[in-house]
C-alpha cells in the first residue's frame, strides 16, 4: 500500500507539475489576447476571378495561413478547362467552399457596365468580356443585368453546395447609382474595395513590382479595408500571386491585423443575415 507522506521526490514532480501546468495556462492566455486583439484590426480579403493558372496556389497559401476569403466569380477565360465556373474548375470552388470561403457574383459573362441611357425605365449600355458575346455591346434592361448577377450566384451554389452571399462585384468596380439601384432592387448589394485594398495585380509588372506593391500594401492598409486581387491576370508578366500574397499576409498578421470574410463586414452582415433569414428552406 502506497505511504501517504510527502517524500522529496513526490514533491518535486509536483511542482514540475503545477509549473507546467501554468505555463500552458500562460500561453493560452498570450494566445487569447493576442487573438483578441488582432481581431481589432479586421481586413476582407477578396478575389476576382481571372485565368485561374494560379488559383491552386493561392487556395495553398490561405490553407497554410488559415486565412478565409470572399471569392467573386464570373464565367471567364481561362488557361486550362472550360471557363472558371465550368465543370473543369468545380471541384476546386468546391473544395473551397469546404474550406470555410464565401462566394458572390461577379456577373456570369464578366459583363462591364459602360453607361447609362435615358428615359424611365433603366437601360445600361454593357459589354460582356466572357462568353460567346466577349466584346460585343449591349444595350441592356435591369432585368437583363439582374439575370446576369443570379446566374453566377446560382452557378456557385450549384458546384459548391453553399449559398452565394447576397453581394456582388461589377466587373472594374465600374457602377452607376441606376445600376447600383437595380441591383439592390432584384437583392444585390455591391462590393467595392478600399484605396489602399486595390492590391495593383493589374498594373504592368515593368513598372509596378511585386516588391513595390507589396511594400505599398503593408505601408498603406487599416483596420475595415477591403482588399482586392485576382485569380490570374493575363496582362501581368510577373504574376502578383502568390509571390506577393504569402507575404502580404504574414506581414499584415505581424502588425495585428486579421482576415474575415464580407458575411462579418458591418456594412453587410445584417443584410446577408436577413437575407439568409428569408431564404426558403429545403
Amino acid at each position: 500500500m502506497a505511504s501517504g507522506r510527502w517524500t522529496m521526490p513526490r514533491v518535486s514532480k509536483l511542482v514540475r507539475f503545477s509549473n507546467a501546468i501554468l505555463v500552458i495556462a500562460a500561453c493560452a492566455y498570450s494566445s487569447g489576447a493576442t487573438a483578441q486583439k488582432a481581431c481589432e484590426k479586421q481586413v476582407y480579403l477578396t478575389f476576382d476571378t481571372g485565368h485561374m493558372d494560379v488559383a491552386p496556389l493561392i487556395a495553398e497559401v490561405l490553407k497554410r495561413q488559415s486565412v478565409h476569403v470572399t471569392f467573386f466569380a464570373a464565367n471567364e477565360r481561362t488557361k486550362v478547362g472550360d471557363g472558371s465556373l465550368g465543370q473543369h474548375w468545380a471541384s476546386w470552388w468546391k473544395a473551397r467552399a469546404a474550406e470555410g470561403h464565401e462566394f458572390a457574383s461577379h456577373t456570369y459573362d464578366h459583363v462591364y457596365w459602360r453607361r447609362d441611357l435615358p428615359g424611365v425605365n433603366p437601360t445600361f449600355r454593357v459589354r460582356p468580356s466572357a462568353g460567346a458575346l466577349a466584346g460585343r455591346e449591349f444595350t441592356w434592361t435591369a432585368a437583363q443585368y439582374c439575370q446576369q448577377l443570379k446566374q453566377a450566384s446560382e452557378r456557385l451554389q450549384d458546384i459548391t453546395g453553399k449559398p452565394a452571399l447576397p453581394l456582388f462585384r461589377a466587373p472594374g468596380g465600374k457602377t452607376s447609382p441606376k445600376l447600383l439601384a437595380a441591383a439592390k432592387a432584384c437583392g444585390f448589394a455591391h462590393v467595392g474595395w478600399a484605396p489602399a485594398g486595390f492590391l495593383g495585380d493589374e498594373l504592368p509588372s515593368e513598372t509596378f513590382s511585386n516588391q513595390a506593391l507589396l511594400a505599398k500594401a503593408l505601408r498603406d492598409i487599416r483596420s475595415g479595408d477591403i482588399l482586392v486581387a485576382h485569380l490570374g491576370i493575363w496582362s501581368r508578366q510577373d504574376p502578383w500571386a502568390p509571390a506577393v500574397l504569402e507575404p502580404l499576409i504574414v506581414g499584415l498578421k505581424d502588425r495585428g491585423f486579421c482576415f474575415a470574410t464580407l458575411s462579418q463586414h458591418p456594412n453587410y452582415r445584417d443584410a446577408i443575415a436577413q437575407a439568409v433569414a428569408n431564404t426558403p428552406k429545403p
